[in-house]
């Protein structure tokens, strides 16, 4: 009888427990349905510009994991993993409810019209993995709150009107973030010291903004960096030497802000698969690193406006992927010879423009015929103090649409092979001694 009684119990027991983890798996979906339905509704109500009439599918006809922009997942059925209303052309307001989509993986609105704040409520998405806001209005400032998505590994927000500081808890070492783009925003004050904690991080872009402060030395502790973009700002002192031992990067852009200091000597070697240099338009000095040289993947160099001095090496001749050099607006030059270092551009194959106007460059232009890219579009050489004659070679740059020799002191006739450029569209020979 004992027996047969626990019998009994183990069976009512173990059907109770069936029972219990049907009511809980149902309940669960039922409850995931409603929540995940009346978070995508409301999110719609703050919709009021839907030109293409894409979210008319959002309605009671059609199951919400079959509405546009929208993705359940597999694993965890009737849950919203994925909201992507990329150029939609919607206008509206974010939502507050978009916190609730908590299962959510990938948020998608860019290149819309939706302004306003972004709501705290975000921070609850603790699932959010990438997130996409970039080419809106969205104003206001960061919110604090996105530090709560310690599984976040992208985010884009370029092309708004954000404002205020970046926040410091966005950046921590449990952080797994790989890609930071808030360019071109409203941003203000320091880059954050402890953006340097983030070990995983691979592509900085802050660009565009009002940020001022130097650029913080824990930079250099990323180790997987490949870009660092801080162009257009405030920033200021040195760049660290520690980011030039980052042998990963393949771009710099720090163009347009109030930087001083001089480029390493051993650069060439510290940053062997560095693509883009630029540095242009600060107040950098001192010479051009012969060691620039080895980095064969060099594409873009762009120094134009500072105060670089000395002559331009002379083996830049093996940097064959270069296609633009950008080194106006300095005070180069100022020796005979200056312009000899063209000769080694003969291997430049692929260079589509070259920029030395507003220099101290002295002496005569070599023959392009044995030197420059037939690819070449734009040579600008106004307003050295080049002196001798227009090459007659010059009519092998085929496919020359500016040529800019302004502002010198050429001499002799304009040869008439220029008239042989099929594709040159503007030429600037005035303020020279030309004859004829």
């Amino acid at each position: 009888m004992a027996f047969q009684f626990l019998v009994f119990i183990l069976i009512l027991f173990g059907s109770s427990l069936r029972l219990l983890e049907s009511i809980t798996a149902a309940s669960g979906i039922i409850i995931g349905n409603e929540i995940d339905q009346l978070a995508l509704l409301e999110f719609k109500q703050q919709i009021y510009d839907d030109p293409c009439g894409v979210l008319s599918s959002w309605n009671d006809s059609i199951h919400f994991c079959n509405w546009v922009g929208i993705t359940c997942g597999h694993l965890h059925q009737q849950r919203v993993i994925s909201l992507n209303l990329q150029e939609k052309g919607l206008g509206g307001n974010i939502s507050p409810s978009i916190g609730n989509l908590t299962f959510l993986h990938s948020l998608n609105i860019a290149n819309n019209s939706f302004h306003g704040k972004i709501p705290q409520e975000i921070g609850n998405l603790f699932r959010l993995q990438v997130i996409y806001f970039e080419n809106n209005t969205l104003g206001g400032e960061l919110p604090i709150s996105l530090a709560n998505c310690t599984l976040l590994r992208e985010i884009h927000f370029s092309n708004n009107n954000l404002s205020g500081k970046i926040p410091v808890e966005l950046f921590t070492s449990s952080s797994n973030l790989e890609l930071i783009s808030i360019n071109s925003n409203g941003l203000t004050g320091e880059i954050p010291a402890s953006i340097g904690n983030i070990s995983s991080v691979r592509v900085i872009s802050l660009g565009v903004n009002e940020l001022q402060g130097s650029i913080p030395e824990s930079l250099g502790q990323l180790t997987n960096l490949y870009a660092l973009a801080l162009h257009v700002n405030n920033l200021s002192g040195i760049v660290p030497l520690s980011i030039y031992n980052i042998s990963s990067l393949q771009l710099i852009s720090l163009v347009y802000n109030q930087l001083h200091g001089s480029l390493p000597q051993d650069i060439g070697l510290t940053l062997p698969n560095l693509q883009q240099l630029g540095f242009g338009r600060n107040l950098f000095s001192r010479s051009i690193p012969n060691s620039i040289s080895n980095i064969s993947t060099l594409q873009v160099i762009d120094l134009d406006g500072n105060n670089f001095v000395g002559s331009v090496p002379n083996n830049l001749g093996d940097l064959q992927n270069l296609l633009l050099f950008f080194m106006a607006g300095n005070q180069f030059g100022g020796e005979a010879g200056d312009l000899n270092f063209l000769n080694d551009l003969v291997n430049c194959t692929n260079l589509w423009l070259l920029d030395l106007q507003a220099n101290g460059f002295v002496g005569p232009i070599p023959n392009f015929k044995a030197n420059l890219s037939t690819q070449l579009l734009q040579l600008l050489l106004g307003r050295n103090q080049i002196s001798g004659t227009i090459p007659a070679g010059i009519e092998n740059l085929v496919n020359l649409t500016d040529l800019a020799l302004e502002g010198n002191f050429l001499e002799g006739n304009i040869p008439s092979v220029i008239g042989e450029l099929s594709n040159l569209q503007r030429i600037y020979l005035d303020a020279n001694r030309l004859l004829g």
